[in-house]
């Protein structure tokens, strides 16, 4: 299965992105879009599957070091 998963970044400092996945993401899952690694805190599904794709829209929030960073 294909699934293409809307990113929104939560707060919006950061842009968003559009990714093909080949595992459906899962809250807590790590993502990384450009060099910024986020956590997925939700996941819905936009529309019901067909054959072997999905879109699912996902919102994340960046992580952080211990140095805030």
């Amino acid at each position: 299965m294909i699934y293409k998963v809307s990113y929104v970044v939560q707060g919006g400092e950061y842009p968003g992105g559009i990714k093909n996945e080949t595992e459906r993401p899962k809250v807590g899952d790590t993502v990384q879009i450009g060099r910024t690694k986020f956590t997925v805190t939700e996941v819905h599904e936009i529309m019901p599957p067909r054959d072997d794709f999905q879109f699912l829209h996902a919102t994340i929030r960046p992580q952080f070091d211990e140095a805030g960073t």
